[in-house]
């Protein structure tokens, strides 16, 4: 990704008269917003279980740690020099905290560092993925059985040593997007019900569906393992005894959207995960990879307070 042009502040006064020199108050960061660090600071909520949940990352140690003022300049804020200024005049903050003292060191792969209130980057590998996953497929790295699973769509990076671990599951039957991600705390928030990330599906299903059915999902299904309530139902189409719905639910549970449907009287036909709180599938072929974009990023660490 290209650094966005750098923008100038108002000249100062150069002791040394050998270059211009920019005044600390009137300087614009170059920083760019970060794909995302790991708030220290905070007591993160548990994992939320399971075979997908992620593995967290190891703290760095204290001697491995770098000045704060050398991050800055590696990523692109300022030079080292109107870094230490930037710090000085308490424009930056780490974990939340206002840093004004020169010389902290700080945790790149953990650390959350802030310029104005805008996060860097510091840490390059950490990586997100949009997946759409195709029918058939299993939502696993590895399957003890051999069937089709996520590994045969994206072997080639696993081998080149990117670990991905996916974010929750869709059965097998089930298409469309899938997170994939190397970023363990962002993976856990994702799927813990704390959060109550949105999911957007596309139901096929068996009947005519009207506003009864609208009705009764919004106001809750009664299933063996508790109530289940859609946030948003709308009925797309109906055509010779079928219906397309889309269905708009922030839990998680096993099969919760065929479950719903059946106990309605709807049983589903194909169902297609099309968005998860404001990354959304488009018109992205099954089987295929994209990265996700900063604007997309940064709503999702926003969603689970990274």
């Amino acid at each position: 990704m290209s650094k966005p042009a750098r923008r100038d502040g108002t000249p100062e006064r150069n002791d040394n008269n050998d270059r211009p020199a920019r005044d600390v108050e009137n300087y614009i960061s170059n920083a760019r917003p970060a794909r995302h660090q790991h708030v220290t600071d905070r007591k993160p909520p548990k994992k939320a279980g399971g075979q997908g949940a992620a593995p967290k990352r190891k703290t760095t140690p204290d001697s491995e740690k770098v000045r704060l003022q050398k991050v800055l300049a590696a990523a692109g804020v300022a030079s080292r020099r109107m870094s230490e200024k930037l710090i000085e005049a308490g424009r930056v903050e780490v974990n939340g905290s206002i840093v004004t003292e020169q010389g902290m060191r700080v945790d790149q792969e953990n650390d959350v560092i802030r310029v104005d209130g805008v996060r860097v980057i510091a840490d390059e590998d950490l990586v997100t993925f949009a997946l759409n996953k195709p029918r058939g497929i299993h939502s696993t790295m590895h399957d003890e059985m051999g069937r089709p699973c996520l590994s045969d769509l994206v072997g080639e990076r696993i081998a080149a040593g990117q670990r991905l671990f996916h974010v929750g599951r869709l059965d097998a039957q089930t298409e469309g997007l899938l997170l994939l991600t190397n970023d363990g705390e962002l993976a856990n928030r994702l799927m813990h019900p704390r959060y109550g990330i949105s999911k957007t599906y596309l139901a096929t299903v068996l009947g005519e569906a009207d506003r009864d059915l609208v009705r009764r999902l919004k106001d809750g299904i009664e299933l063996d393992d508790g109530i289940a309530i859609a946030d948003e139902v709308q009925i797309i189409d109906v055509w010779q005894g079928k219906s397309l719905v889309k269905i708009v639910l922030h839990e998680g549970r096993k099969h919760i959207v065929r479950r719903m449907l059946k106990e309605a009287g709807y049983p589903v036909q194909a169902l297609v995960r099309t968005k998860v709180h404001t990354v959304q599938l488009g018109e992205q072929k099954p089987g295929t990879l994209r990265a996700l974009n900063r604007a997309e990023l940064t709503s999702l660490y926003n969603a689970v307070g990274l």
